[in-house]
């Protein structure tokens, strides 16, 4: 039955009234570019699969004999191995090495004391990142100009924990004579430096800098051949699978029509599969890439729906239907927002199908739910913020941060759809583990560092920069610097928990680390890539457009 012409007329007139804090966002600046990737084959070339395999074993086989090798020559082909991005190839066997090499260097107090900090720095680092709760201690010298062992001391010294005033030291002290001895250096060595200083390696995505060591790897005249044309092959062959992907969550955007149905949001489709695929790029996630891939998309309609365009009335209702997934309790909102949550529930429909074959969409499809009801939970608590013009404590604001910086969701969803989706794994999650709240609280205050600006020229819930300028009484120069302390503390937590929670499969953890790397990455210099996209365009052509050159 339609509504009388005057109850139309006096709904519209009500809208035209009413005033939004809208914001005009630009358009995706990758319209479909990717779009005819969806309807590709999956098969990838036979004739390069089967060179790959041929190549993969025998970089296999080079592990197999690294019987003969010394020490330092295992950790720099494990290194290696890594940083080209293709050691889930090899995971077991670089787990069989490492704990050897643990077991032989340190256990026996056996590691070398030349003097050589590329080795023992490399040494640290490697078993650090692997979990082992190797000493700082073994940091007991001072260098000069060995520029290759400042670069592994300093990107070693990433991984300190709460009270390790060697590695603090190590920081401090590497990172500055890094940066006197730079204009001693040749070009090329220099640009590395810089590299190095600006985007440490443990903060850094590890997709992301694939290519660049590639680079730097076939640069040095000792590399391996047949590692490097491995990875060649793996990545372009990864990147076919990748722009599969993207292209199915283009065209499921294209196909829903967010654009016009919700002109208010941003369009960040690719932007936002960036932080799906940060998270992992092995090929046994693609189904979890692509599902959180449109969620992030998602996530942001959510996002702006409650920060640039609903009342706190209509909020409230649209937070009441996604805490009962009811859609009685939006009939009265406007259509825009209608298509938001119906959007949540087809996500809601299409992760229950995801699981369902393997039996675990009993325990999947509730925790999915419980974990948008969260962040829509903490959204809300902004909205009121907002429209009560109260600026809470940054201590209150990064409780709720934790929820608005959306991992959890993201997490939850991720592990949901892969190999290590068990209820045990799940219930860890919504236990509020402190590295996943470190991990949350970057991605929380590196993004408001980087939009709070902005954000504030218009109606907007004050950001942690304001919070924080508030509680402690001090500038805004004082806040950031107090708020990037924080992120630095943060880190040690997560470098913390990352060797104590033995009981969490290696997996998960990664997933969770990458994901505030991926908020480095994305906040960095106090820039918001997501939002403003073109500063992110080299980084996505490097990653799902240009295929590496193969000689």
């Amino acid at each position: 039955m339609s509504l009388p012409s005057s109850t139309l007329d006096s709904t519209q007139n009500a809208e035209a009234q009413l005033k939004r804090p809208c914001v005009s966002y630009a358009p995706t600046m990758w319209r479909d570019t990717f779009l005819p990737y969806a309807s590709k084959s999956k098969e990838m070339d036979n004739n390069v699969k089967q060179q790959a395999e041929k190549l993969k074993e025998k970089v296999k086989s080079i592990f197999q004999s690294s019987m003969n090798q010394n020490i330092v020559q295992k950790l720099n082909f494990i290194d290696s191995v890594q940083r080209l991005g293709v050691s889930y190839h090899f995971q077991q066997e670089i787990n069989q090495e490492l704990e050897q090499i643990y077991n032989t260097s340190t256990k026996n107090n056996t590691i070398n004391e030349d003097g050589d900090y590329h080795f023992i720095a490399l040494l640290f680092r490697l078993l650090r990142q692997q979990g082992y709760g190797i000493s700082s201690g073994i940091f007991n010298e001072t260098l000069a100009s060995d520029v290759q062992g400042l670069c592994s001391l300093y990107e070693a010294s990433y991984l300190r924990i709460r009270g390790d005033d060697v590695l603090e030291e190590a920081c401090d002290f590497s990172k500055t004579k890094l940066k006197s001895l730079e204009k001693q250096l040749s070009p090329s060595v220099a640009a590395q430096i810089n590299h190095c200083l600006r985007r440490p390696l443990y903060k850094s995505v590890p997709r992301f800098e694939t290519r660049h060591y590639m680079t730097l790897f076939e640069q040095d005249p000792s590399h391996n051949e047949t590692l490097l044309i491995f990875a060649k092959q793996d990545f372009n062959l990864l990147q076919k699978l990748h722009q599969k992907e993207i292209g199915r969550i283009t065209k499921w955007g294209k196909d829903s029509n967010f654009v016009t149905l919700v002109p208010y949001a941003r369009d960040r489709s690719v932007e936002g599969y960036l932080w799906s695929l940060a998270m992992s790029y092995k090929p046994e996630y693609s189904n979890a890439r692509t599902f959180v891939g449109k969620l992030i998309h998602v996530i942001c309609l959510l996002d702006d729906t409650y920060d640039v365009y609903g009342t706190v009335q209509e909020l409230e209702l649209f937070t009441k239907a996604i805490q009962r997934w009811d859609i009685s309790y939006i009939r009265s909102l406007p259509e825009c927002m209608k298509v938001v949550f119906e959007t949540v529930l087809q996500l809601c429909e299409e992760i229950e199908l995801l699981t369902r074959e393997n039996g675990k969409s009993s325990f999947v499809v509730p925790r999915f739910k419980q974990a948008v009801f969260n962040l829509t939970k903490g959204y809300m608590v902004e909205a009121k913020w907002c429209h009560e013009h109260y600026i809470p404590t940054y201590d209150e604001y990064k409780a709720n941060g934790v929820l608005t910086s959306c991992l959890p969701c993201m997490i939850t969803s991720f592990i949901s759809l892969g190999e290590f989706a068990t209820e045990s794994v799940l219930d860890w999650i919504f236990s509020d583990p402190r590295i996943i709240a470190a991990a949350s609280v970057i991605g929380r205050v590196m993004d408001d560092m980087a939009s709070h600006k902005f954000e504030q020229e218009r109606v907007h819930v004050a950001s942690a920069v304001e919070c924080c300028m508030k509680q402690y009484r001090i500038s805004e120069a004082e806040a950031y610097n107090l708020i990037h302390k924080d992120v630095e503390d943060c880190w040690k937590v997560i470098n913390e928990e990352y060797m104590k929670s033995s009981d969490i499969p290696k997996g998960v953890l990664d997933c969770v680390v990458n994901l505030a790397r991926i908020s480095e990455v994305s906040y960095e210099n106090h820039e918001d890539k997501y939002t403003n996209p073109e500063l992110l365009k080299d980084c996505v052509s490097s990653l799902l457009l240009d295929p590496v050159a193969m000689d």
